[in-house]
C-alpha cells in the first residue's frame, strides 16, 4: 500500500460559546467544516441550520455541509439553544433563537487572518426563518437560502406570515417540498410577488417538510440530499461569482 492520503477537508467539532446561558447552558455545539487549502480561493463560509424537529445532526444538514466543504465552501451547522437542552422548539422565543445564531457566526470570526469575504446564511424550517430574520435586521449576507419555509401553520395556509421576507435585501432561494403541508404552494408564491430582493424558487416533487419522500415516489432520502445539495451548490456559485 502507498502512503496515506491526506483528507480534502477536515472537520472540527466545537462548543460555541454563549454570552450568557440559556436553558443552563452556556455553549452550543456545532461542526465547522474546513476545506482543502482554507483560506485561500474565495473565502466563502455558508452557515446552515436546522429545524423545530431536529438538531445539528439532522441527515440531510451533515450530507449537505459535508458536500459543500469538499466543494471548497467553509461550512457551519450548529444547535439551538433548545435542541442542545433537549427541549421543544417552542421553548425558544424568536430573540433567542437568534441569540443562539448569531453566537455562531461570531465563531467564524476567530481568526481574523481566516475571515470568510463571503457568507451565505439559512437552513431548514425554523432556521431558515431565523435566518431570514437575521437578515431583514441588517445581517450583511451575500446569499440566503430557506429549505422548507414555514410559512403557515400546519395545514393553515390562512394564517400565513411572510413578513420577514419583505425586509430581506439579500437575494433568496427557496427550496421547497410539494407535499410540505407548512408552506402552500400558491400562498408562497403570492408572498414572494411582494418581495424586493432577487428570489429563486425551486421545488423537489413528493418531499414533504423534512425532506422525506414516500417509497412509492421511487426515489430515496439519499437522492433528495443530493438533489437539494445540487440546487444550492449552483445556487451559491452563481450568487459568489
Amino acid at each position: 500500500m502507498g502512503p496515506a492520503m491526506e483528507p480534502s477537508a477536515t472537520f472540527e467539532e466545537l462548543e460555541i460559546p454563549l454570552p450568557e446561558p440559556i436553558h443552563g447552558k452556556d455553549h452550543l455545539k456545532g461542526v465547522l467544516g474546513i476545506p482543502e487549502w482554507w483560506p485561500t480561493g474565495e473565502r466563502i463560509a455558508v452557515v446552515f441550520a436546522h429545524g423545530g424537529g431536529s438538531d445539528y445532526d439532522d441527515p440531510l444538514i451533515s450530507a449537505v455541509c459535508n458536500a459543500l466543504t469538499q466543494r471548497s465552501y467553509l461550512t457551519l451547522r450548529f444547535n439551538f439553544p433548545f435542541a442542545e437542552a433537549g427541549k421543544r422548539a417552542t421553548a425558544d422565543s424568536p430573540a433567542i433563537l437568534e441569540r443562539g445564531y448569531r453566537a455562531a457566526l461570531n465563531v467564524l470570526g476567530r481568526d481574523p487572518t481566516a475571515l470568510p469575504a463571503q457568507l451565505v446564511v439559512g437552513g431548514m424550517g425554523l432556521g431558515g426563518r431565523v435566518a431570514a430574520g437575521l437578515v431583514a435586521d441588517r445581517l450583511q449576507a451575500d446569499g440566503l437560502f430557506v429549505l422548507g419555509f414555514p410559512l403557515h401553520p400546519q395545514d393553515k395556509p390562512e394564517k400565513s406570515d411572510p413578513e420577514v421576507l419583505f425586509r430581506s435585501t439579500a437575494p433568496t432561494l427557496f427550496v421547497q417540498g410539494t407535499r410540505d403541508r407548512r408552506c402552500d404552494p400558491g400562498a408562497l408564491r403570492q408572498a414572494l410577488r411582494r418581495v424586493g430582493a432577487p428570489i429563486e424558487l425551486y421545488d423537489v416533487p413528493e418531499a414533504d417538510s423534512n425532506f422525506h419522500v414516500p417509497r412509492k415516489s421511487g426515489r430515496t432520502n439519499e437522492q433528495v440530499q443530493a438533489e437539494v445539495f445540487g440546487v444550492l451548490s449552483k445556487w451559491i456559485g452563481r450568487r459568489t461569482r
